[in-house]
């Protein structure tokens, strides 16, 4: 995939991050590696705004700017450490998704619930509050990435990783439809998890390694 490929499909990923309501405003950043390099979100834009031409390019080793004078997402440094950390990461998606940030306002440990979730997530790991933007919430996040693809901040937000922007993204959608379950389901009474067999269970079978193959080649 070309330079100008990576950067227009990031702009189809922008665009379906704000229509399906995971950030509002001028909120979430993504990016993705390619070659050396990273293509984030510019700071200040709101995500289905930004043409490709926008994206900011990043020397991952570096971290210098190499292309137009546009400034990257004040969450430069957590993109950044993460993609340093863990070669095979080739995209992160940050998002305040409403769901995720509501259940981080009430728990921690968000159980595997149903299929899709065992199948496409595994297990979701929690991040406590951490100022946003700054080298600490980095940290915080890669000490995680080498372990987990889906990573809730407190308070904050969610982040995804994946081979390639469509896994991060619809990793996204997963943990966001699963924070919702648990909510709704918790309003009645404590929801039930899979059990780990069941969880083993879903994660050998052909037709979810069929998917997730899928998944990790199209865009």
């Amino acid at each position: 995939m070309s330079a100008t490929e990576i950067r227009n499909e990031l702009c189809k990923y922008a665009r379906k991050t704000v229509s399906n309501k995971l950030v509002v405003g001028p909120g979430g950043n993504l990016s993705a590696r390619h070659e050396g390099k990273m293509y984030l979100s510019p700071s200040g834009f709101a995500l289905d705004e930004i043409a490709p031409e926008q994206w900011v390019e990043v020397d991952i080793e570096s971290g210098d700017i190499t292309d137009i004078g546009l400034r990257p997402s004040s969450e430069v440094l957590m993109h950044l450490y993460a993609y340093r950390a863990n070669p095979s990461i080739g995209a992160i998606v940050h998002t305040h998704p409403p769901y995720c940030i509501a259940f981080t306002l009430v728990e921690q440990e968000l159980p595997v619930m149903f299929p899709d979730q065992a199948a496409l997530v595994g297990t979701t790991t929690y991040v406590p509050y951490v100022l946003p933007t700054t080298d600490r919430l980095a940290d915080a996040v890669v000490a995680k990435v080498n372990d987990y693809s889906t990573i809730l901040l407190g308070n904050h937000g969610l982040v995804t990783t994946g081979r390639n922007l469509r896994e991060a993204y619809y990793r996204t959608e997963v943990v966001e439809e699963s924070a919702k379950i648990w909510l709704i389901a918790s309003a009645i009474k404590t929801p039930k998890a899979l059990t780990d067999a069941e969880y083993k269970e879903i994660a050998s079978l052909e037709s979810e390694a069929y998917r997730i193959e899928l998944l990790q080649k199209m865009k």
